[in-house]
């Protein structure tokens, strides 16, 4: 017996994200974020969040929007330069922040989908970043154990889907939402173009529907750029 794993839209997919739960959104900048479950998020007005996520958004855009909300706790990032919203919660003590290098950030992830609770990294080590972390040594060099990530939910956005939870992701766009798809307790995805079984190339699939609880067709994508710089004309 298959389990459907469709679900109508986006604020059929949150609908029980609750008050207090950590949700990792997957994304790289504004690259690949999943914008309808974030707009649906920002409707339903669910608060007290930790977010993982790569970047805090744009002002406007992205987890940002959650942010002018309120609705963010607490922000585990490795880059947040483009969110002046951002920085004024930080520096107002409003919002509490974790920022780690963004391959530890991945590895996190990673771990997470494998079931290894944690792994000793050599990036932070004599930093910020080690403040309050164990450390070992190993031929003679230090290293933190960071520790994987418990994420209720983590909610991806890739290009095709099929109903049974497959995922591919396209170019870019692919960046944390693989590592992403596998770590979340819960995993929603929104693609899109949803296909049946059998109408993706088995060989490109970058994410086997097994780490994937629900899924729906988006609508309405922006793909927003975060930042374009261009040459000037002569």
């Amino acid at each position: 017996m298959s389990i459907n794993k469709v679900v109508a839209n986006a604020d059929e997919a949150i609908q029980d994200i609750q008050d207090g739960a950590t949700v990792m959104f997957g994304g790289f900048g504004l690259c690949g974020i999943p914008e309808n479950c974030i707009a649906a998020m920002v409707k339903k007005g669910t608060t007290n969040l930790t977010c993982i996520s790569n970047n805090a958004g744009v002002n406007d855009f992205g987890v940002g929007l959650m942010l002018h909300k309120k609705q963010v706790k607490k922000m585990i990032a490795s880059y947040v330069g483009e969110n002046t919203e951002f920085e004024r919660q930080l520096l107002s003590g409003e919002l509490e922040v974790q920022l780690i290098p963004q391959g530890t950030l991945a590895t996190r992830c990673l771990i997470a989908g494998y079931g290894i609770p944690f792994v000793p990294v050599l990036a932070g080590v004599g930093t910020e970043v080690a403040e309050g972390k164990e450390t070992v040594v190993r031929n003679g060099k230090k290293y933190l154990i960071e520790e994987a990530f418990e994420a209720d939910f983590a909610i991806v956005k890739a290009w095709k889907g099929d109903t049974m939870g497959n995922l591919i992701f396209k170019d870019t766009a692919r960046n944390f939402n693989p590592l992403m798809a596998m770590a979340g307790k819960t995993t929603i995805a929104e693609v899109e173009e949803l296909v049946n079984p059998g109408q993706l190339n088995p060989n490109m699939i970058h994410t086997p529907g097994i780490y994937v609880h629900r899924i729906f067709q988006g609508t309405n994508y922006e793909k927003r750029i975060e930042h374009k710089t261009v040459r000037k004309t002569n």
